[in-house]
């Protein structure tokens, strides 16, 4: 039984992160696209903003690590 909660909560911390920074990405994306039309030379800064929401995902799966490999 507790493990299939450890499992459930290591679950549910990626999968909710990777909802929010799917959400995030979608939206930054959209308005990167509209701003690379006016100005090609934003790329740069572009690609960087549709990274940042990434690190959601990342702390996630520390999350779940850190839940999974605790003793029980």
């Amino acid at each position: 039984m507790e493990l299939g909660l450890m499992a459930i909560g290591a679950g549910l911390a990626i999968g909710l992160a990777a909802i929010a920074t799917a959400i995030a990405q979608a939206k930054i994306g959209a308005a990167g696209i509209g701003a690379l039309i006016e100005k090609p030379e934003l790329i740069g800064r572009i690609l960087i903003l549709l990274v940042i929401p990434e690190t959601l995902v990342i702390l996630g799966f520390v999350t779940a690590v850190i839940i999974l490999s605790t003793p029980r």
